[in-house]
């Protein structure tokens, strides 16, 4: 089985700026007030665009101020100048804000189907603008018809929080050429959301769960879901939550519960059919504000899914009949989780039905935690948890074309060490999620053909904060240190041969910043962050390092894969 590739080349430039005031200072200095900052950046490669010709839409142009529950709705409709074939579908959302203000999750929704999760900026006094893009070439099969567009962007503007998202999309169209064809795509895409008109996302507490009935084609072969899930709240700091029982005996000191352990999971008529770990996304506003000021951390502009094979189960919703498919959040959350997701759908043209079974399905519900608490010599507390978990399932479909079978064999291990000292003031957390995907395709009798792929990710983090509340609701210190990493890779191996590696990235961001308020004013405010993306893929390679300091990028290079 092929492993993760080592993008350790251009580690060497990944260091931070630091802060002003700090020990390696010649002399005390007075505190920094890190008041305005340059516009947002990161390190994420550009959306790649074809050089052929292209027509762009404008599909909204709107201020989202006090807008929680209210959306804005519109219709998406192909151009009549780029009829398609489309090489590729681009989003771009392109924003401005001045003021103060919290950060924001929003989502864009096209025919009920999500096609882009982000998050806001916190803006200074001056005013800061960004963009980002997303290819959303998949999602054609809705694109080619007139889809109603919701885009939500919840937001709250009042004498404190005075900032309003001013905010443009635009989705350009690129025709297909002999050397640009037709963009890859499912033949069908079904939504799993809750509505076409409103916001498409689930919000799910302990307990919930949110099902979406579908009907496939009678001739499906295959089913791919790609699934959002993010937490909001207490939800947002997962990976530093303490166990219920610990956050009972320790009220006072205001913790989040609900331990540190996360995984959601999908369900096909009621059985277990996959889980997917959730990345540690950290919002431009977590820990300390001042870390990630221009540099966001990863996923908060581009929000990456998850993807759940669900093949195994093609022959049994190729039956015609109504089905349900439904989103579990993770088992002992203590606040909200937003979810949905789209279901890609292939089917066998030249059948008019296939059908098939699920063969082994070994997913059992999330499992139970056990963590341990041990009391330190100096009074702070450390608990730690760890989790190793597999399963498989496979199915098969009778397709015009032979018997196709498919098994999806999964691995994760994860720990978590939390150390609380200071009356839960001062927390430490190191965390590790990592494992692998291996699914497996065979078509015709006996070895027939084998076709593997493997897919890898760790999600490394390291997080220090340090939240010192002061004697009214706006004065406190906030501390923070956070080095997190995504590192993916993917193999396909065909018939027996080697490990052909297919894909990799490494994007990883460092962080640390502090910010004081005193009875409003802030007193101390300062950051630096950095940022290096290292992406091989079959279009080449991609790698760029960003560094930036008092709030301005210091260092910004395209550094190659070397």
């Amino acid at each position: 089985m092929w492993r993760p590739l080592a993008l350790a080349a251009a580690a060497a430039m990944f260091v931070t700026g630091t802060l002003a005031g700090s020990a390696a200072a010649a002399a005390p200095v007075a505190p920094t007030v890190e008041i305005n900052y340059q516009n947002p950046v990161t390190a994420l490669p550009p959306i790649a665009r074809p050089d052929t010709p292209s027509c762009t839409v404008t599909a909204m142009q709107h201020d989202f101020a006090n807008s929680y529950g209210q959306p804005y709705t519109g219709t998406l409709a192909p151009p009549a100048a780029c009829p398609g074939p489309w090489s590729k579908v681009v989003l771009d959302w392109s924003g401005s804000i001045a003021g103060r203000q919290y950060d924001r999750l929003a989502g864009v929704w096209i025919g009920g189907s999500e096609v882009f999760r982000t998050s806001t900026p916190e803006p200074d006094p001056a005013g800061i603008s960004w963009h980002v893009d997303q290819d959303i070439s998949a999602f054609i099969p809705l694109l080619r018809t007139p889809q109603p567009l919701v885009v939500d962007l919840g937001n709250v503007v009042d004498s404190t929080y005075t900032g309003t998202y001013h905010m443009t999309m635009t989705v350009t169209y690129y025709q297909a050429d002999k050397h640009n064809p037709e963009a890859a795509h499912s033949d069908v895409v079904v939504p799993i959301s809750q509505s076409t008109s409103a916001a498409g996302w689930f919000g799910l507490t302990k307990g919930q769960t949110a099902s979406t009935t579908v009907t496939l084609p009678r001739n499906t072969e295959s089913a791919d879901l790609q699934l959002y899930a993010r937490g909001g709240g207490c939800e947002e700091f997962w990976y530093s939550n303490v166990p219920d029982s610990y956050a009972a005996t320790h009220s006072s000191e205001g913790l989040c519960a609900g331990g540190t352990y996360r995984e959601v999971q999908v369900l096909v008529d009621g059985r277990p059919a996959g889980t997917a770990q959730p990345f540690p996304v950290i919002y431009t506003g977590g820990i300390s504000p001042l870390m990630w000021r221009p540099i966001p951390s990863i996923d908060s502009f581009r929000t990456q899914p998850y993807d759940l094979d669900l093949t195994p189960f093609a022959g049994v919703l190729a039956d015609g009949k109504p089905h349900t498919v439904t989103l579990v959040p993770p088992a002992d959350i203590s606040d909200t989780w937003l979810m949905d997701g789209s279901l890609f759908v292939n089917v066998d043209a030249g059948s008019a039905q296939t059908s098939g079974a699920v063969t082994e399905d070994t997913v059992t519900p999330s499992p139970a935690v056990d963590y341990t608490v041990a009391a330190q010599s100096d009074g702070s507390d450390l608990i730690t948890a760890a989790v190793n978990r597999d399963w498989t399932v496979s199915g098969y479909v009778d397709t015009s074309h032979g018997r196709i079978t498919t098994s999806v064999v999964r691995h994760s291990a994860y720990s978590n060490s939390d150390h609380l000292a200071s009356a839960g003031t001062v927390q430490t957390v190191k965390q590790r999620d990592s494992g692998w995907t291996q699914t497996t395709t065979s078509d015709g009798p006996g070895p027939g053909h084998r076709q593997v792929r493997d897919d890898t990710w760790s999600y490394p983090i390291d997080m220090t904060g340090t939240y010192v509340p002061g004697a009214n609701s706006d004065s406190y210190t906030a501390d923070g240190q956070v080095s997190v990493a995504r590192q993916l890779t993917s193999a396909e191996a065909d018939h027996g041969d080697a490990w052909k590696p297919v894909s990799s990235v490494d994007d990883s961001v460092q962080a640390k910043g502090s910010l004081q308020r005193v009875n409003g004013t802030v007193v101390a405010a300062d950051g630096s962050d950095s940022e290096l993306y290292l992406g091989l893929g079959r279009d080449g390679c991609y790698g760029h390092y960003i560094a930036a300091d008092h709030g301005y990028v210091t260092r910004d290079v395209l550094t190659g894969c070397r």
